[in-house]
């Protein structure tokens, strides 16, 4: 399929919307209120550091909503604005933040259902509804078929993301294989696959070792194929489709692992073929996002300091969240993952999730004394959100003094 001649073609329909409707005063008011908040600001305003009694706060100068997000999240509003009376779904959560999707539910925002298979049904979709496209974008196949029906379709993709797109289509066109560093379950990585022609998803650089291993010296091609099932386009043949590739990613991951990765596909392939033969062999482009790296950049920035603990905010199943999450875990600093201040209490527990791993509960998670508590969020967590948390954790540390002081006397 010609992916950039459909592309084209949508963005030419008169149901297709990529910008907003006029609305954009009214929406700024309803976001500020229900996302922004006094706190971080004033945070923010005293150098990314707030201390209160014996807690001291210190915030990643980087973090939170990020432009596409806000973007995203905007139209989204102002579509409800545009068409106050029509059904309006959305293919898949418009960003990884449980707060943000049920507010979008509150304004009879539907998702669309996913049967027992784990595929979704548009069937659901009528042609005077309005279907809305998520930050992380929508696959070519679901924008076919959302065309075909002649429903409105808000496009709310974020233009780091359509950059990928771009980088593998240009691969397809030059008859390269994509190799893409993400998830292949997650939306984002699903929608870039389906703009490519051969491609191979490769979660983390020990998977790129053992491709480029294969490319060097062969082996087992099953173990190869049943190693990346799901994670390969239909017919993928690593004797044949790794002769020539292009390096492109997932949005989310973590910036230094993609270079990485991208330079031991590049040393590779040039000890393969020869540096004369390595422009016939290897492609890439930049297509890491730069609020992802800013985060990162931040992160690092702020695990250098001298933390006790470390609270990461954002969805559980928000990719870029996880990536600040292992930054912490590297530097052996006590870490929570939690996506809203409901995780914590009663009390001094937490609810949070493990690395890789499940929700945990863990009592007492705040020690006495004064402590110094890291701060970030992921770029799809609002700062109201972060605040809550602040908040909450303030609360304990006053009761548990308020509680010492009591005892002494």
């Amino acid at each position: 399929m010609d992916t950039k001649a459909f592309k084209r073609s949508l963005h030419s329909s008169e149901h297709y919307y990529r910008k907003g409707f006029g609305h954009a005063k009214e929406v700024t008011g309803t976001l500020d209120f229900e996302y922004q908040s006094d706190l971080i600001q004033q945070i923010r305003n005293n150098g990314y550091t707030l201390q209160s009694g014996d807690v001291t706060i210190r915030l990643a100068e980087a973090f939170g909503f990020c432009w596409g997000v806000e973007r995203a999240v905007a139209l989204a509003y102002e579509t409800r604005q545009q068409f106050p009376n029509e059904r309006i779904w959305l293919t898949n959560e418009i960003i990884h933040n449980p707060s943000v999707n049920q507010n979008l539910r509150a304004m009879q925002v539907e998702f669309i259902p996913v049967n027992d298979q784990g595929q979704k049904d548009f069937s659901v979709v009528a042609t005077e509804d309005v279907v809305i496209l998520p930050a992380f974008g929508a696959s070519v196949q679901e924008m076919q078929l959302l065309n075909e029906k002649g429903c409105k379709i808000m496009d709310t993709t974020c233009p780091w993301v359509s950059k990928v797109w771009n980088s593998v289509e240009k691969h397809k066109k030059a008859n390269y294989t994509s190799i893409i560093h993400g998830k292949y379950k997650h939306e984002e990585t699903i929608a870039t696959s389906s703009f490519a022609g051969k491609y191979l998803v490769i979660l983390n650089l020990q998977q790129a070792e053992y491709v480029c291993n294969y490319i060097l010296n062969g082996g087992d091609r099953e173990e190869f194929l049943n190693k990346f099932a799901h994670a390969h386009s239909l017919g993928f043949d690593p004797d044949i489709d790794l002769v020539r590739v292009g390096i492109a990613n997932q949005t989310t991951m973590l910036k230094g692992e993609t270079e990485q990765i991208g330079k031991l596909f590049e040393r590779t392939l040039m000890r393969k073929y020869g540096p004369q033969e390595l422009n016939n062999h290897f492609l890439s482009f930049n297509t890491i996002c730069d609020a992802t790296q800013e985060r990162q950049d931040a992160m690092y920035k702020l695990v250098e300091q001298k933390l006790d603990l470390m609270v990461v905010v954002g969805g559980f199943n928000s990719s870029n969240t996880t990536q600040l999450q292992t930054i912490s875990k590297e530097r052996s600093i006590p870490s929570y993952h939690i996506d809203s201040a409901e995780r914590i209490g009663p009390g001094n527990r937490i609810e949070h999730k493990k690395l890789h791993s499940c929700l945990e509960v863990l009592e007492d998670w705040l020690p006495s004394g004064p402590i110094v508590v890291g701060i970030t969020s992921g770029a799809s967590t609002p700062d109201k959100v972060v605040s809550d948390v602040i908040e909450k954790i303030f609360d304990i540390k006053a009761a548990k003094q308020k509680c010492s002081s009591v005892n002494v006397n």
